[in-house]
Protein backbone atom coordinates (compact mmCIF):
# COMPACT_ATOMS: atom_id res chain seq x y z
CA UNK A 1 0.00 0.00 0.00
CA UNK A 2 1.29 3.24 -1.23
CA UNK A 3 1.14 6.49 1.08
CA UNK A 4 1.88 10.12 -0.11
CA UNK A 5 2.32 12.37 2.63
CA UNK A 6 0.74 15.98 2.49
CA UNK A 7 2.04 18.32 5.29
CA UNK A 8 4.02 21.56 5.01
CA UNK A 9 5.94 20.72 8.45
CA UNK A 10 9.44 19.09 7.66
CA UNK A 11 9.24 17.27 10.98
CA UNK A 12 5.68 15.89 11.12
CA UNK A 13 6.54 14.39 7.30
CA UNK A 14 10.07 13.05 8.95
CA UNK A 15 8.20 11.72 12.07
CA UNK A 16 5.52 10.03 9.51
CA UNK A 17 7.81 8.61 7.45
CA UNK A 18 9.77 7.13 10.49
CA UNK A 19 6.56 5.87 12.16
CA UNK A 20 5.60 4.27 8.65
CA UNK A 21 8.57 2.95 7.61
CA UNK A 22 7.99 0.63 11.03
CA UNK A 23 4.83 -0.86 9.32
CA UNK A 24 4.90 -4.18 7.17
CA UNK A 25 2.97 -3.67 3.52
CA UNK A 26 3.37 0.10 3.78
CA UNK A 27 5.53 2.51 1.18
CA UNK A 28 6.00 5.77 1.27
CA UNK A 29 5.15 7.25 -2.41
CA UNK A 30 6.36 10.86 -1.56
CA UNK A 31 5.93 13.92 0.46
CA UNK A 32 4.04 17.53 -0.62
CA UNK A 33 4.68 20.44 1.36
CA UNK A 34 1.70 22.76 -0.67
CA UNK A 35 -1.62 22.12 -1.74
CA UNK A 36 -0.51 22.29 -5.25
CA UNK A 37 2.36 20.19 -4.82
CA UNK A 38 -0.32 17.77 -3.11
CA UNK A 39 -2.50 17.86 -5.88
CA UNK A 40 -0.32 17.14 -8.63
CA UNK A 41 1.23 14.36 -6.39
CA UNK A 42 -1.65 12.34 -5.75
CA UNK A 43 -2.45 12.77 -9.79
CA UNK A 44 1.16 11.46 -10.78
CA UNK A 45 1.93 8.91 -8.14
CA UNK A 46 -1.49 7.55 -7.59
CA UNK A 47 -1.14 6.63 -3.80
CA UNK A 48 -3.37 4.35 -2.39
CA UNK A 49 -3.44 6.35 0.79
CA UNK A 50 -3.17 10.19 1.47
CA UNK A 51 -2.21 11.67 5.01
CA UNK A 52 -3.44 15.06 4.74
CA UNK A 53 -2.99 18.30 6.54
CA UNK A 54 -5.47 21.01 6.59
CA UNK A 55 -3.28 24.04 6.97
CA UNK A 56 -0.68 24.19 3.99
CA UNK A 57 0.60 26.86 1.96
CA UNK A 58 -1.30 27.62 -1.72
CA UNK A 59 -4.95 27.10 -0.54
CA UNK A 60 -6.04 24.75 2.04
CA UNK A 61 -5.75 20.68 2.61
CA UNK A 62 -9.80 20.72 2.38
CA UNK A 63 -9.67 21.93 -1.49
CA UNK A 64 -7.44 18.64 -1.82
CA UNK A 65 -9.74 16.37 -0.27
CA UNK A 66 -12.65 17.63 -2.54
CA UNK A 67 -10.92 17.31 -5.75
CA UNK A 68 -9.12 14.36 -4.93
CA UNK A 69 -12.03 12.51 -3.78
CA UNK A 70 -13.90 13.93 -7.30
CA UNK A 71 -10.97 12.91 -9.32
CA UNK A 72 -10.23 9.54 -7.89
CA UNK A 73 -13.19 8.46 -5.54
CA UNK A 74 -11.63 5.06 -4.13
CA UNK A 75 -8.92 7.00 -2.80
CA UNK A 76 -8.30 7.21 1.45
CA UNK A 77 -7.69 10.01 2.65
CA UNK A 78 -6.45 10.49 6.40
CA UNK A 79 -6.62 14.21 8.00
CA UNK A 80 -3.94 14.97 10.09
CA UNK A 81 -4.05 18.02 11.53
CA UNK A 82 -3.92 20.70 14.35
CA UNK A 83 -7.37 22.52 13.74
CA UNK A 84 -9.35 19.21 14.54
CA UNK A 85 -12.19 21.55 15.18
CA UNK A 86 -15.65 19.80 15.09
CA UNK A 87 -16.16 21.74 12.17
CA UNK A 88 -13.62 20.76 10.10
CA UNK A 89 -13.96 17.25 11.37
CA UNK A 90 -17.49 17.18 10.71
CA UNK A 91 -16.97 18.80 6.90
CA UNK A 92 -13.43 16.14 6.20
CA UNK A 93 -15.68 13.57 7.17
CA UNK A 94 -18.45 14.33 4.90
CA UNK A 95 -15.98 15.23 1.84
CA UNK A 96 -15.02 11.58 1.80
CA UNK A 97 -12.22 11.27 4.55
CA UNK A 98 -11.40 7.76 5.79
CA UNK A 99 -10.39 9.48 9.46
CA UNK A 100 -9.89 12.93 10.96
CA UNK A 101 -7.04 12.97 13.32
CA UNK A 102 -5.78 15.32 15.82
CA UNK A 103 -1.88 15.91 15.26
CA UNK A 104 -1.30 17.25 19.14
CA UNK A 105 -3.52 13.80 20.93
CA UNK A 106 -3.81 11.17 17.75
CA UNK A 107 -0.56 10.98 15.88
CA UNK A 108 0.05 7.56 16.71
CA UNK A 109 -3.70 6.54 15.31
CA UNK A 110 -2.08 6.65 12.04
CA UNK A 111 -0.51 3.58 12.38
CA UNK A 112 -3.43 2.15 13.79
CA UNK A 113 -6.11 3.05 10.53
CA UNK A 114 -3.10 1.95 8.68
CA UNK A 115 -2.74 -1.19 10.12
CA UNK A 116 -6.45 -1.57 9.51
CA UNK A 117 -6.41 -0.89 5.70
CA UNK A 118 -3.14 -3.14 5.05
CA UNK A 119 -5.41 -5.59 6.83
CA UNK A 120 -8.66 -5.24 4.90
CA UNK A 121 -6.61 -5.48 1.86
CA UNK A 122 -5.00 -8.54 2.42
CA UNK A 123 -8.81 -9.97 2.96
CA UNK A 124 -9.65 -8.78 0.12
CA UNK A 125 -7.03 -10.24 -2.00
CA UNK A 126 -7.23 -13.91 -0.17
CA UNK A 127 -11.31 -13.63 -1.17
CA UNK A 128 -10.66 -12.88 -4.49
CA UNK A 129 -8.03 -15.39 -5.18
CA UNK A 130 -9.31 -17.78 -2.99
CA UNK A 131 -12.85 -17.71 -4.70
Amino acid sequence: MTVLIADDSQVVAERLSSMLSELSGIEIAGHAGTVPEALHAVRSLRPDVVILDLQMPGGHGMDVLKTTKREQPGLTVIVLTNHSHWQYRKKCLENGARSFLDKSTEFQEVAVVLRELVRDASCKTFVTKGS
